[in-house]
């Protein structure tokens, strides 16, 4: 038994080592040497203050602001410790009841807007915390935007590609506008 316990044994300390200890710590020192920003959470900070991530979603909800997808993470929108999807099949009622009231609020923010509302309106992403909207749901938004900052459509609509993200190579997934970077703009165009 002392025979096949003890490499055993070794052999479990040293992988625990190994993945444990040495794999992480460099994989962490890489991150933040290649790429600093990210590994830090990729916070915008204002007056010295962290006031959001780019990389998780925000819950915006006055018209004089651009809207990101529906959170599914609760008790509060957009919580990174309860990251996750509601598991609501595409037939259960309690889905199709959410997105019918969705689709009825943004309708009653903006009555005018007769356009099919982008289904990334009134759909949570898989983690709940998507900071991204389409580029088909930035644009359904601006009229809304506009009228209630009383700008011009043209001056908001401006402000949409500088926060758009293109596709990784550009090949790889979707143009997305971050919708934190998108309201920031906005805030500085008109404080």
């Amino acid at each position: 038994m002392k025979t096949t316990l003890r490499p055993a044994l070794v052999l479990f300390v040293l992988l625990s080592l190994i993945t444990g200890l040495a794999y992480p710590l460099l994989v962490t020192a890489l991150g933040q040497a290649l790429y600093p920003a990210q590994a830090a959470g990729s916070l915008i900070v204002k007056d010295g203050k962290p006031i959001g991530s780019l990389l998780i979603g925000q819950a915006f909800s006055d018209p004089g602001h651009f809207w990101g997808r529906p959170s599914a993470t609760s008790p509060q929108p957009n919580n990174a410790l309860a990251s996750g999807g509601s598991n609501l099949g595409p037939l259960n009622p309690a889905l199709l009841d959410a997105v019918k009231a969705r689709v009825q609020a943004l309708h009653d923010a903006d009555p005018g807007n007769t356009s099919p509302v982008p289904v990334d309106l009134v759909t949570a992403s898989a983690s709940g915390l998507d900071p991204h909207i389409s580029l088909a749901a930035a644009h359904y938004q601006v009229q809304r935007v506009a009228a209630a900052r009383k700008l011009g459509v043209a001056q908001v609509e401006v402000l949409i590609e500088p926060a758009t993200e293109r596709p990784l190579l550009g090949l790889l997934g979707e143009p997305g506008v971050n919708v934190l970077r998108l309201n920031l703009a906005l805030d500085a165009l008109q404080p």
